[in-house]
């Protein structure tokens, strides 16, 4: 049984996603942004079921820790994965990829994005909901 007491409705000091790049509920606290002295973002993201981010791509690393519940993690080309609590994914630059929580769980990680004075992060299409519910 996966542990999701740590996720709430509405998580406090959160807010919502861009809703544009998103499909579901989906909420994002920043834990740490760039300055002159360091050159990444730390984000703790949160899943409703169901919910997923668009396709995307990063001109450098992204680094994925999960933290809670179940999702899922596709690379173009690749079948779905399924991460689980303490998965770590790391996602290198310009591949095509999307990530988020299973149809039946709640879902958290950290997202780190490395090197941001290249760029954090190219957002493109909505996964479909057939793609979505290729996991085999």
């Amino acid at each position: 049984m996966e542990n999701t007491e740590n996720i709430q409705t509405t998580p406090e000091g959160f807010g919502p996603v861009l809703a544009q790049y998103f499909t579901g509920t989906a909420w994002l606290k920043m834990l740490v942004t760039p300055d002159e002295n360091t050159n990444c973002n730390i984000g703790d993201v949160r899943f409703e079921p169901g919910a997923r981010n668009n396709w995307h791509t990063h001109p450098s690393n992204q680094i994925l820790i999960v933290t809670n519940g179940v999702g899922y993690y596709q690379e173009e080309g690749s079948p779905i994965r399924e991460i689980k609590v303490g998965d770590v994914v790391n996602v290198l630059p310009g591949v095509k990829h999307w990530h988020g929580a299973s149809p039946d769980s709640r879902f958290a990680h950290y997202a780190i994005d490395i090197n941001t004075e290249k760029g954090v992060v190219n957002w493109l299409e909505p996964v479909t909901d057939e793609q979505y519910n290729n996991f085999k």
